[in-house]
């Protein structure tokens, strides 16, 4: 594990959660001397090099943003694999079979890759994004190790339930949320936990 600065690091995704980035960024700033270097330690990013050696991000994109937000400039990062040598269409085709990255946009749609932003802090806020976080802290369904779980689960709220605009709708839009995610329809998701075992919770 080694530190890198923030700014370096690429994204492989188009879109966050601003909601979940805001919630993490006060977390961040609440703490001080050991207890701030001890929570950036227990969140290091994933990297993959890609080329001419630039670090991809492939996971914990808004701890990074966040730490960014709070006034943190550098970050422990992981390398998960190195694709230096790779071209970049090359590149990119290698880590979306290995499902290291996200190209779809805050309505769902399917982007170039090259409208990947420069910077991690740079991603779409996507409140869907957002709501599948939070629906997962209240247990509306399990953290796996699923890769890129939070953006199907995303993507099955975008389709079953209206924009939530403000804080709000958010919250109405939540309480519908976790319903529909203990549902039939959401079954075949990773993390799924339905409503017998929810019940047991």
């Amino acid at each position: 594990m080694k530190t890198i600065t923030i700014k370096s690091l690429r994204p492989t995704q188009l879109t966050h959660g601003l909601r979940e980035i805001r919630q993490k960024t006060r977390f961040y700033q609440s703490l001080t001397g050991h207890e701030l270097k001890m929570a950036i330690a227990e969140k290091p990013v994933p990297v993959v090099l890609g080329p001419h050696g630039s670090p991809f991000a492939i996971d914990h994109h808004h701890v990074a943003t966040a730490l960014w937000h709070a006034g943190i400039k550098t970050v422990p990062v992981v390398l998960v694999a190195d694709l230096s040598s790779l071209s970049y269409p090359a590149f990119w085709l290698t880590m979306e079979n290995r499902r290291w990255t996200w190209p779809y946009d805050t309505k769902g749609q399917r982007r170039n890759f090259a409208d990947m932003p420069s910077h991690i802090w740079d991603l779409a806020d996507d409140e869907y994004r957002s709501l599948a976080a939070s629906v997962r802290d209240a247990g509306g369904y399990e953290k796996t190790t699923v890769p890129l779980e939070e953006f199907r689960w995303a993507d099955f709220f975008r389709t079953y339930l209206p924009y939530p605009g403000t804080d709000k709708e958010f919250a109405l839009v939540k309480r519908q949320a976790l319903k529909l995610a203990k549902g039939a329809a959401a079954a075949g998701l990773p993390g799924y936990v339905g409503k017998a075992r929810s019940r047991e919770r």
